[in-house]
């Protein structure tokens, strides 16, 4: 842990010590919450989000706040180690042709409906998920836009690596945004302190609509685990269409934007993990770097002052227009070419996910030695953006 600031009603614990303005302003929210529980836990990749900083952990006693999770309900990584060892750029660049034929990219989703067999469970309770499922069925499979990839890597173990960064589609963001709008409604006919400035609009645990967005929210996560696991397959059958068949262990997921019922300090709470990742003792996890720098499989050390967590990346150095403002595209093209990763970095536009938009992520390691332990050093060799 950096520092720790004791001046608002709870601590607001930092393992990092170059914060902005803006998510400093939030984690005091957060600490002035009248339902927040023992401490705020700010990791080393924090930076300002929508009313909760991403790279932030909040416990409540008694509520539920869905801005808290975000949007992208569920958003999370996953890895499988190959028994590969060797890549060609030739043999690369073909398996990133076939991927991109099998996983759709960007806003784009598949033009069919994929087979349900793919999918979580649906339960009849589950209104706004029901409504949304048939554009999920073609959206099962599909990477998204932003921060989100599909990364090829070679690992300090000698094996190749897989891992994939993506979320819940639409189908989080309409249950994200539907619940949001729910607790606002809700705070404004009991008068709440939490003003909607705040963008922590909240729903009482007893409540029919909290107990609701907590089923919901639960779906999104597993179909944001089912929509990863469908492209680690499709990624898999490409690189066996090139390499031909090859072993696989079992894969790693981690999801880091979701709210769940734990136990610290002795007491039952509602732990909020906003862009921060679940390090609970001996749990594998990944920290993904920039698509120009390095990722890492990493095991949990289960440190309580930190909710049992750790980042779930490098974090944002620049806002994405701020990087498309002050960032070289032929700097950040060189910086990719030189380390030898195939991108798919062109225009001013994805300066946005450049290596310089985002924190050193050695620093990043260095401040969190205490959450969670270095497994295995990724290196990127070909990455799939949308």
């Amino acid at each position: 842990m950096k520092k720790v600031i004791s001046d608002e009603r709870l601590p607001i614990k930092m393992w990092l010590d170059d914060l902005e303005e803006g998510a400093l302003e939030q984690a005091k929210n957060l600490a002035n919450l009248p339902f927040a529980y023992k401490h705020i836990a700010l990791m080393p990749d924090c930076h300002q989000g929508y009313g909760m900083p991403i790279g932030s952990v909040l416990a409540t006693t008694d509520v539920v706040i869905p801005n808290a999770v975000g949007v992208d309900i569920g958003c999370g990584m996953c890895a499988v180690k190959t028994s590969v060892t060797e890549v060609s750029k030739d043999n690369l660049k073909k398996i990133l042709g076939i991927a991109r034929g099998k996983i759709p990219l960007g806003f784009n989703s598949h033009d069919e409906a994929q087979d349900e067999e793919f999918m979580p469970l649906l339960d009849e309770e589950l209104h706004l998920v029901k409504k949304s499922y048939r554009r999920a069925l073609k959206q099962i499979g599909t990477l998204g836009g932003g921060n989100h990839f599909v990364e090829i890597q070679k690992g300090s173990d000698g094996f190749i690596w897989l891992m994939i960064h993506s979320g819940s589609r639409n189908i989080g963001a309409t249950v994200a945004n539907h619940y949001n709008k729910t607790a606002q409604k809700m705070n404004a006919k009991f008068h709440s302190t939490v003003t909607e400035k705040m963008q922590l609009a909240f729903l009482p645990i007893e409540t029919k609509e909290a107990k609701d967005y907590l089923k919901e929210m639960k779906y999104c996560v597993d179909f944001a685990l089912a929509n990863r696991k469908l492209m680690m397959d499709r990624m898999i059958e490409s690189m066996e269409e090139v390499l031909g068949a090859f072993e696989k262990d079992e894969m790693i997921n981690k999801s880091h934007n979701f709210v769940a019922w734990e136990n610290h300090f002795g007491k039952n709470v509602l732990v909020h993990r906003k862009g921060a990742t679940r390090a609970y003792k001996d749990e594998l996890g990944m920290i993904p770097g920039s698509q120009g720098s390095k990722s890492f499989i990493v095991k949990g050390l289960a440190n309580p002052q930190s909710f049992n967590s750790c980042s779930h990346g490098a974090g944002r150095k620049y806002s994405r227009k701020m990087a498309q403002r002050t960032l070289d595209l032929k700097e950040e093209i060189e910086i990719l070419n030189t380390k030898g990763v195939i991108h798919g970095l062109r225009n001013v536009s994805d300066l946005d996910e450049a290596t310089n938009a985002y924190k050193d992520i050695d620093k990043v390691m260095e401040n969190q030695v205490d959450l969670a332990e270095i497994m295995v050093e990724l290196s990127p060799l070909a990455v799939l953006k949308g």
